[in-house]
């Protein structure tokens, strides 16, 4: 049985980097409201439905997000973890408290976005906080805080292997001394290993399996493969339908690869006039990506049919499952059709 993650994005809570670099209160929900359309059936601003402006400090929220995952058939959700160097982490606050409250009572796993955070997704080039490697006692130092997650009994596991992933697996100095430090220091803990997943964008050439990782998760998200639908706008607009196809990639049996699909796109919230749009985006278009995913899957190990979800929560790039004003459950309710495909097969 295929089994469903979701990226799940923490920042929809004030931290005080955010209140200085962007005002007062700022989470994702500012860009998300303030978003207006840019052209003739343009989708803006998206208003959740559900769940409200949500403030992930409230434990009833992400208890309210565990059940209404579940009840359409996603497994775990995967957060993003920031982690600079020298100890410093960001927006740390929702993953600490669901590991130290034990709640909601739902699966999880952790992907390490390992990037400078840059001013780029807000319209500036500006270098906020700097992504850095210090050598082997941060590795360590890094593995000791991960232990705290894959100890834990909703911890997803692979083979019972803890899932982890590498969101910018190429910004790593040294990947393969990483992998095999991790991997041994998992065995001295008593764990039987790791699974470690890179996250390879657009089409990379690399194979991060030759750098130590056990398999690559194929985001195409955005794809910008197709030319733009109106030359005469700036941004792109691109048609989601002619996109598909490209979604979900061939099996190339030399690379354990792993679909990354999600409902849509659209980052002018963020980018305005510099973004890029899907149009044409449907919960029809979106069940049909799920099935290919799923058929895709089909003959890998159990434990090894893997789908990730691209997002649960990110709502300034136009990129949610949670419900919307517009669509209601359609995301949820596509996907959860798409996956029913591997149970009557």
């Amino acid at each position: 049985m295929v089994r469903a993650v979701a990226f799940y994005l923490p920042q929809f809570h004030p931290i005080p980097e955010n209140d200085a670099w962007w005002g007062k209160g700022f989470t994702e929900w500012t860009n998300t409201a303030k978003a207006r359309p840019l052209f003739k059936g343009h989708y803006q601003p998206h208003i959740p439905a559900d769940l409200g402006f949500y403030d992930l400090r409230v434990p009833e929220t992400r208890a309210a997000q565990a059940a209404l995952a579940r009840q359409y058939r996603i497994e775990g959700f995967c957060y993003y973890h920031y982690w600079f160097g020298n100890g410093r982490r960001l927006l740390e606050r929702v993953f600490d408290d669901v590991l130290g409250s034990g709640e909601p009572n739902f699966p999880f796993c952790l992907c390490w976005a390992n990037q400078s955070w840059t001013g780029l997704w807000y319209g500036s080039d500006r270098l906020l906080v700097e992504q850095t490697y210090p050598g082997e006692d941060d590795y360590r130092a890094h593995f000791t805080w991960l232990m705290n997650a894959f100890r834990d009994p909703r911890y997803i596991r692979v083979n019972d292997c803890p899932l982890f992933l590498v969101f910018y697996p190429h910004e790593l100095p040294n990947a393969r001394e990483l992998c095999e430090l991790w991997r041994r220091l998992a065995r001295e803990a008593g764990l039987p290993g790791l699974h470690l997943l890179a996250v390879r964008h657009q089409m990379d050439p690399r194979n991060f399996q030759l750098l130590g990782f056990d398999g690559i998760v194929d985001n195409r998200l955005p794809l910008s493969t197709v030319e733009y639908i109106s030359g005469r706008q700036p941004f792109q607009a691109l048609d989601h339908r002619q996109l598909t196809s490209y979604e979900v990639l061939p099996r190339d049996p030399s690379i354990a690869h792993y679909p990354c699909i999600g409902p849509g796109w659209d980052n002018t919230p963020r980018l305005g006039r510099r973004g890029c749009v899907y149009i044409n985006s449907s919960p029809e278009l979106f069940q049909a990506t799920v099935r290919r995913a799923v058929s895709a899957l089909g003959d890998r190990p159990s434990e090894q049919q893997l789908l990730f979800l691209k997002a649960w929560n990110e709502w300034a790039e136009g990129n949610h499952l949670e419900p919307d004003l517009k669509f209601g459950h359609g995301w949820l309710q596509a996907l959860k059709n798409g996956l029913e495909m591997d149970e009557v097969s």
